[in-house]
Parts: structure tokens; C-alpha cells; sequence
């Protein structure tokens, strides 16, 4: 099913042994567009007030109210520290997964490293692959960059058609199965007053970070005459008008390949 990033916003989380604090906001990374860890809010009771958590840890959810992790508080404060006012480097990526004994979801053939979903429904957490050797975490160590970005930091981001600006990134709508980032929703209130609509990740071709701006392979009148977006009636017919409006192949038929 799809859901709007903003609306879990808030969401409590839970430990085994008791509340750790409320999601924040997320990471997602830039190359295969799928959000890798939850940001929370700890309150008080931790030294550093945010921590990320991966999706692989998740017990269960309600997404109306709560997610539900498979660790204690205790695993939860002695993890490594994130310093979140800096890049999340791999190192810093490879140093979590060791210590909540994830395998690395970019190492594999999938979207989750050897699976395409974060998590299983009985609560199965990751593991680090044993025949993960020193040579391929030194690689992993090499590959510098993770290409993670806040979705906060997005949201906001000016949206440039191939013949002008039309309007900004106001939310993320993401596949709560696999985690996939489907869409961004784009604000033209500015161009388009109060009309919302749809972006595939595809169809973007190339985000700027110093310029905030994420470039669109679309015409704005492409944009402008596309189908509003209502989140109450985001389905798979809305979602097949999209597509066919844009000409463009679905994601759900496309042939599925190693990521």
C-alpha cells in the first residue's frame, strides 16, 4: 500500500521493553530512491536526542499510531553513534549493521541486499551474511558516499520541468511493503494555484543539492494537464491514469532485475 512520509511523521516506537521515542523524519538514498532509516526522536532519555533505526528492525506497525521494534532500549542506547548534523557515510552505515547484526542492504542483488523487502511479517530481523568477507567490507568502506538524504532536507526543493520551474517537493509517497520512495509530490500552488500532483523518481533526471532543485524530464503543460492528486483516492486506478497520462511504462510491469 502506498503512504504519505508526512503522515508518519509522529509515529511512536516502541521496544520490546518500552517507548523509545517518535519517528522524526527519514533517510532515503538518491541512487535506487528507497528510504533506509527511520529517524527518531528519543525526548530526553538518551545522550544524543536522535537515532536511526532500519526498517529491518520493525516487529510491526500501526500506521496509524505506532511501529513496533525487535530490539530492547539498552541494544537502542548502546548503538554506534549517528552524528546527524553530518553526511551518514558508509562506514558509519557499515558500523549499524554490525552491530544490529543486519545484512547491508547494498550488498546483494536486491533491494535489501539478498531480498527485496525490508522485514518478514513475524518480526525476522537482518543478519550480516557470513561469507560477507574482510575484502567486500573494505569495498563496502570504498564506495565512500551513501548517497543518503533526509527528507526533510527535500521537502522544499524548487521543481524544474525541461522548459521551466513549476513548482516544489511537498511530500514523499512511499510503498510500505518494500519502502520504495513511488512518487514525489509536487506543490505547484506557485504556477498552478492548489493543484498537487505526481512524480515517479524515473522520471526525474538529476537532483541538485547545492540548488536545491530536482530536474524533471516532463514539460510543464505534460505536468500542468496530469491528474490531481488527492491522497484519498490514491489507488491503482489513480495510479494507472498517471501512468498513461505520462506514457510511461508502470512500475508494477516492469521485469524485475538485480538491483
Amino acid at each position: 500500500m502506498l503512504r504519505s512520509v508526512n503522515n508518519l511523521q509522529g509515529l511512536i516506537v516502541h521496544a520490546t521493553d518500552g517507548e523509545i521515542g517518535n519517528v522524526d523524519q527519514f533517510f532515503f538514498d538518491d541512487q535506487q530512491w528507497s528510504i533506509r532509516y527511520l529517524v527518531v526522536n528519543t525526548g530526553t532519555w538518551l545522550r544524543n536526542e536522535t537515532v536511526l533505526l532500519s526498517p529491518r528492525s520493525i516487529r510491526s506497525i500501526n500506521w496509524e499510531s505506532q511501529v513496533v521494534v525487535n530490539l530492547t532500549r539498552q541494544q537502542v542506547q548502546q548503538a554506534p553513534s549517528t552524528e546527524m548534523d553530518m553526511p551518514v557515510s558508509r562506514q558509519m552505515e557499515l558500523a549499524h549493521a554490525a552491530y544490529y547484526n543486519y545484512e547491508p542492504y547494498w550488498y546483494g542483488p536486491s533491494l535489501w541486499g539478498g531480498i527485496g523487502i525490508p522485514y518478514f511479517g513475524g518480526g525476522l530481523t537482518g543478519f550480516v551474511p557470513a561469507d560477507m568477507t574482510t575484502d567486500q567490507r573494505m569495498s563496502a568502506l570504498a564506495q565512500g558516499d551513501a548517497h543518503l538524504r533526509s527528507t526533510r532536507e527535500v521537502t522544499g526543493y524548487h521543481i524544474h520541468a525541461s522548459d521551466g520551474e513549476i513548482g516544489h517537493v511537498s511530500d514523499f509517497v512511499m510503498d510500505d511493503a518494500t519502502w520504495e520512495v513511488r512518487y514525489l509530490v509536487v506543490d505547484t500552488h506557485n504556477w498552478l494555484p492548489g493543484k498537487k500532483v505526481l512524480i515517479a523518481p524515473a522520471w526525474t533526471s538529476g537532483v541538485s543539492w547545492n540548488d536545491r532543485t530536482v530536474a524533471v524530464d516532463l514539460t510543464r503543460e505534460a505536468i500542468s494537464a496530469g491528474p490531481a492528486y488527492d491522497p484519498a483516492q490514491l489507488d491503482r486506478a489513480y495510479e494507472q491514469r498517471l501512468y498513461q497520462h505520462y506514457q510511461r511504462s508502470a512500475y508494477w510491469d516492469e521485469v524485475l532485475t538485480p538491483r
